[in-house]
C-alpha cells in the first residue's frame, strides 16, 4: 500500500524515514486553526485528521498519516512564536515548570474506509533558567519555527531537565504508537519497511 506523510516536517520525514519504510511526502494546505473552547487533545486530533483527510481525498487508494504537535502549559497551547521576543517569553513561562507535548495522529486509507486518529502526550520538565541562558538559545535561530519556542532534537536539549514518555512524540512523530496503530489496523509493520 502507497504511503503519505501529510506534513513537510523535516523531523517527521527523518523520524519515518529510520524505520525503512517507502512514503512520499505531500504537504496539507489546511488552514491550522485552533477553534474556542478545544481543548488541546481535541486541537492535535482534529488538525491531524484535517491534514490527512485533504490528502486522502486527492489520494483515495493511498495511506495517509497526519500529525500535528502543540505545546500546552497549564491548558494553554503555546504555538509557533511570532519573533525572538516572543520566543523569548515562552521560554520564560516554561522555566523550571513542566508542560505537555501533545501530538495528534491521523490515519487515513478512503478506499478501505478506514478511519484511525489518536494522541500522545508526554511530559517535559525545564531547568530553571536564567535571562540570559534564554538569550543565547535564542540566539540559535532555532526556536522560531518550533511550537513552544524550541526544539527537543537541536540545542533545546540543553533546557530541558527530564522528559516523561516518548521522546519522538515530543519532536513531532511518535513513532512508537504509529507503529502500534499500523499494525493493528492496517497490518502494516514498521520492523520490516512497511
Amino acid at each position: 500500500m502507497n504511503i503519505i506523510l501529510a506534513s513537510a516536517s523535516p523531523r517527521r520525514k527523518e523520524i519515518l524515514e529510520n524505520t525503512n519504510t517507502e512514503f512520499e511526502i505531500i504537504k496539507s494546505k489546511i488552514d491550522e486553526v485552533i477553534l474556542e473552547n478545544e481543548l488541546p487533545s481535541q486541537v492535535v486530533m482534529r488538525l491531524a485528521f484535517e491534514k490527512s483527510i485533504d490528502i486522502a481525498l486527492k489520494h483515495p487508494d493511498s495511506l495517509v498519516i497526519g500529525a500535528d504537535t502543540v505545546v500546552v502549559l497549564n491548558n494553554n497551547i503555546l504555538g509557533k512564536p511570532k519573533d525572538s521576543s516572543d520566543a523569548f517569553n515562552m521560554i520564560k513561562q516554561l522555566s523550571g515548570k513542566t508542560h505537555q507535548v501533545i501530538t495528534g495522529i491521523s490515519l487515513i486509507n478512503l478506499n478501505a474506509n478506514q478511519k484511525i486518529i489518536d494522541y500522545v502526550v508526554s511530559n517535559v520538565k525545564f531547568k530553571n533558567l536564567s535571562e540570559e541562558d534564554i538569550k543565547d538559545y535564542i540566539q540559535t535561530n532555532e526556536s522560531l519555527d518550533k511550537a513552544g519556542a524550541y526544539g527537543i532534537q537541536g540545542f533545546g536539549a540543553m533546557l530541558v531537565e527530564e522528559i516523561q514518555g516518548d521522546y519522538f512524540n515530543i519532536v513531532g512523530l511518535p513513532i512508537s504508537r504509529l507503529s502500534d496503530l499500523l499494525k493493528k489496523h492496517f497490518n502494516i509493520n514498521l520492523f520490516y519497511g512497511g
